[in-house]
């Protein structure tokens, strides 16, 4: 007797060489967590479960054909506007407006159009002559603009940046003409002073911190410059796994969410900040190769685009810890403690896993 389950549910396609690189970055992202939160057993638990979860939603996402993922573009985009809009009424936070509490649950919409974003864009262009014409880059822009000003104003300017970035990642992989980027880069940079003119105080208070941290030891420069101490008195090989002073005397704020890489410079040193960094790239390198061989236009604008935005990520939280960049609040990803960006984060691999499982096969 023939079953009902549909003719794509078959056996799981998942990447090896994807999961076990994600395994890998998990495992010692836990091992960092646990000296991070003071050895709260408690706190890597719920972690595990929630990066466990998300094992779950990628093992899912994995079965689902990329032409299937394409159909619901449309509608998760406009399921992540409207939460954004909500977030304007019903939104919670220190401060903020970034968080939805459902009672049993509580997110962030903004995570969830950092894939609905790339995905809305390749959708767009999927059928589009490539590179794209000057009407498809102002919608492109148009797609990225919407959700990138709901998320600022709630406000999170970091995280706004880093979704228009995705979409922009997207149109560039399309064959965006170097001119007409850099002519967005002038726009940009001949805007930074209207944008100071909106950004709340805390925000340029960031940027003032950012360019002399030593102004304010005691205050807004406390969390770069503790943070700088942890990541040089690490030196080499590091102090060793529960050793670190800096972390165990609480002098790095967050150091279990946007600071836990200061936390894992100190007690492992250079030499396991660069074996996690050689990880990261490794898992890059092989979304770029999944975008490389993807059958569809969509779908190697959307690998292409997760994968520079990871190393987007990795290279804005390494960059703030180190105190190149001002801080901006984003997590090293599936190190830092927290759930809705790990699960969001994987239900992207799930995608490049869907990608890649499916390139041999035709309908």
């Amino acid at each position: 007797m023939k079953t009902m389950i549909p003719a794509w549910l078959g056996k799981p396609r998942l990447d090896p060489v994807l999961l076990i690189l994600l395994v890998v970055i998990m495992g010692f992202g836990l091992l960092v967590l646990y000296s991070a939160s003071g050895q709260d057993m408690a706190m890597v638990k719920r972690q595990a479960v929630r990066l466990g979860f998300g094992l779950l939603v990628m093992l899912g996402i994995s079965q689902v054909p990329p032409r299937i993922l394409r159909i619901w573009t449309p509608w998760l985009y406009a399921a992540g506007i409207a939460l954004l809009l909500a977030t304007w009424i019903l939104g919670v936070g220190r401060g903020t407006q970034r968080w939805l509490d459902l009672g049993v649950l509580r997110f962030q919409p903004s995570e969830i159009m950092k894939l609905a974003v790339p995905m809305m864009v390749a959708w767009y262009l999927h059928h589009r002559v490539l590179p794209p014409a000057w009407k498809s880059v102002l919608v492109t822009l148009g797609i990225l603009a919407v959700p990138a000003f709901l998320i600022a104003r709630q406000p999170d300017l970091g995280t706004a940046l880093l979704v228009a970035a995705s979409g922009i990642f997207t149109l560039y992989l399309a064959g965006l003409r170097w001119r007409v980027l850099f002519g967005f880069v002038g726009l940009a940079t001949a805007a930074a002073p209207v944008l100071w003119l909106v950004m709340k105080e805390y925000q340029r208070n960031r940027v003032r911190t950012f360019l002399n941290p030593e102004a304010d030891p005691l205050g807004h420069g406390w969390n770069i410059i503790q943070s700088k101490v942890a990541v040089g008195s690490g030196g080499l090989t590091g102090k060793g796994w529960l050793n670190g002073t800096q972390s165990n005397l609480e002098f790095i704020p967050e150091r279990h969410t946007d600071f836990i890489l200061a936390v894992l410079s100190e007690e492992f040193g250079l030499v396991g900040v660069t074996l996690l960094l050689v990880a990261y790239m490794l898992l890059i390198g092989r979304g770029l190769y999944i975008a490389s061989v993807a059958r569809y236009t969509a779908s190697r604008l959307l690998a292409g685009a997760l994968s520079l935005t990871l190393f987007v990520y990795v290279l804005v939280n390494g960059a703030m810890v180190a105190g190149i960049l001002p801080v901006v609040g984003v997590p090293l990803p599936l190190i830092s403690y927290g759930g809705t960006s790990a699960v969001t984060l994987l239900a992207g691999f799930g995608m490049m896993m869907s990608i890649y499982g499916h390139r041999k096969f035709i309908r």
